[in-house]
């Protein structure tokens, strides 16, 4: 009998573990993929250590945070500067100085900042009630235009102004010359790879890959105390109130016999022409200097049950139902919730770590 089985090896299930068996507590993990670390999972692939689910670039204003992730593999210094490909223009992102000057010519922040404020006014846009009026009022139709529109009507699946207002306001803006698209003061990639610092969360937990919970879901239920469920909460409760959605992705990955594909890890594809929204080279998150490289094309599509869940849709109807289930979530008492699937919400790493430190706080009624 654990104490604990927790469904998923993910950044939240693998913090809560390792918290958990730091208190004495035994904890077994179980994992219907074949390995650990959930879509944070890097794999070496060439010598290089290619991010199997996508760019995962940890940043945080979190001094503690930083530091507890620091505790179990160093991080270097790698600074996320994407830029984004409209048809064979390259621009800088996050949209500052040398976006405005590629696109209009401007070189002052105040030239900059009277182009938005005309293309705003001409629109007439005062109170944005969607993310195509929210994200002209930020930064003006051209760069709507070219560098939001398609990318964003790509990765979600839907027009524009079909989309919340909400998604396009955490899109950093600045009227200066700086291309780190992070604001926060500490970010960078674990030297070696995300799956090293799962590893030493998850080294005094009990293991088993290969493990469905929902097709073992009796057997399992019986072996340990309490749950801490990190999968699709709607699927927890069997669709009880209709089933949540969420955007799923597709990778096509390549070995290439060069040095240097796109001279950056990320590169955007903001046209709606091109089928996939980004190419991400790997081995730029770690200043890596082999001869050859790997690249891969991020492919957004609608979920299906079978696939992979990525990314929760948190529009009007979906928050509705996930309000049915959060009042379920509400009168457990052994199952604890956590991550993007067990919350439906969008979280970034240092979020996710923050949520399960504060989980196992609650859970040990203690400070950390």
């Amino acid at each position: 009998m654990y104490d604990y089985l927790i469904v998923g090896s993910g950044l939240f299930g693998s913090v809560f573990a390792f918290e958990a068996n730091k208190r004495g507590q035994t904890c077994l993990v179980v994992d219907k993929r074949d390995h650990i670390g959930g879509n944070l999972y890097t794999e070496k692939t060439a010598e290089i250590n290619v991010h199997k689910y996508g760019a995962h670039i940890f940043h945080t204003n979190n001094k503690d945070i930083w530091e507890y992730v620091n505790s179990f593999v160093p991080f270097n210094r790698y600074t996320n500067m994407p830029i984004a490909n409209y048809k064979g223009e390259i621009y800088n992102l996050p949209f500052n100085m040398n976006t405005f000057n590629k696109l209009w010519g401007v070189k002052t922040p105040s030239e900059a900042k009277a182009k938005i404020k005309q293309q705003r006014e001409e629109v007439g846009i005062t109170d944005p009630k969607n993310l195509e009026e929210q994200a002209i009022s930020l930064v003006g139709t051209d760069i709507y235009k070219k560098l939001i529109k398609g990318y964003t009507e790509k990765q979600w699946g839907r027009p524009a102004e079909e989309l919340p207002s909400f998604i396009i306001k955490r899109l950093p803006v600045r009227f200066t010359y700086d291309n780190n698209y992070f604001n926060d003061r500490y970010q960078g990639i674990p030297i070696g790879g995300y799956t090293i610092m799962i590893e030493k969360m998850l080294d005094k937990a009990d293991l088993k890959l290969n493990t469905d919970y929902f097709e073992n879901r009796e057997e399992l239920d019986r072996v340990a105390k309490k749950i801490v469920f990190t999968g699709m909460v709607d699927q927890f409760y069997n669709y009880k109130y209709g089933v949540l959605e969420y955007r799923s992705l597709r990778f096509e990955n390549e070995i290439l016999d060069i040095d240097n594909y796109q001279g950056n890890a990320v590169v955007n594809y903001t046209d709606s022409d091109t089928p996939y929204t980004r190419i991400i080279e790997h081995k730029h998150f770690e200043f890596g200097t082999q001869n050859n490289t790997v690249i891969t094309k991020e492919y957004p599509k609608e979920w299906k049950p079978g696939k992979e869940p990525y990314y929760p849709i948190n529009n009007k109807k979906n928050n509705e139902v996930y309000k049915k289930y959060k009042e379920l979530v509400d009168k457990e008492k052994n199952i604890i919730f956590g991550g993007r699937l067990g919350t439906y919400k969008y979280y970034d790493m240092h979020q996710v770590i923050g949520a399960a430190l504060e989980a196992v706080r609650k859970e040990f009624k203690e400070d950390i």
